[in-house]
């Protein structure tokens, strides 16, 4: 294991200073998703999703921005997931962006909701046919016999909704409502630029540089 050890990496793209950012965090956040987007990042719109069960045991995985503005960040999901059901227990969680080559990370925390199945039913209707499939296809973090039965129910539904699949009940969106926002830049001797905003009672922004 001595390899890992000696794996390092110098920051010095960038640096990140208060004069410089933005004061609304959403369009700092705006800012920052353009340019991985202009790099052609690979999926710069994929986030790691936190979520905490009954327990406060805490599970993450990767999921894709679909949407935001001033009411949150937005995804889509099946609603019985394991994430679904972490949710439904615990509407708290938190997001995650790393754009490694730009030596870049937002983290966003606060509270989740579905969002309306009007605006379900839209971004369904825009999905590829084989997606609107597969969400009727898999029992999302369900234990199944093998790869058989996912390709058995897609033949299955793909027969019976042919062309236009619509919507299941069991699958829609989430909207994440931050009350805090981190931007962190990597900087040269781990002395990293850390910019944190988070509301104060007035439901303003407040920003704050922490140390790294």
């Amino acid at each position: 294991m001595t390899y890992l050890a000696n794996l390092r990496k110098n920051y010095e793209r960038a640096e990140l200073s208060e004069d410089a950012s933005c004061a609304d965090p959403l369009k700092q956040f705006e800012q920052w998703l353009n340019e991985a987007i202009a790099a052609r990042l690979p999926e710069p719109n994929a986030m790691t999703l936190a979520t905490v069960d009954r327990t406060q045991r805490p599970s993450t995985r990767v999921v894709l921005i679909k949407g935001y503005d001033e009411r949150g960040l937005t995804w889509f999901t099946n609603y019985d997931s394991r994430k679904g059901r972490e949710l439904a227990a615990n509407p708290w969680a938190a997001l995650q962006f790393h754009w490694v080559e730009l030596e870049r990370v937002v983290r966003i925390e606060g509270r989740v909701d579905k969002i309306s199945d009007a605006e379900s039913d839209g971004y369904f209707a825009s999905r590829p046919l084989d997606s609107r499939i597969g969400a009727w296809a898999s029992p999302q973090s369900q234990v199944i016999a093998n790869r058989g039965v996912l390709v058995a129910n897609a033949a299955l539904y793909g027969a019976r909704f042919l062309l236009h699949p619509p919507r299941p009940a069991h699958w829609g969106g989430y909207r994440l409502q931050p009350d805090t926002w981190e931007f962190w830049q990597g900087r040269k001797s781990r002395l990293h630029d850390r910019l944190r905003y988070r509301l104060d009672g007035d439901e303003q922004w407040l920003r704050e540089r922490l140390a790294p």
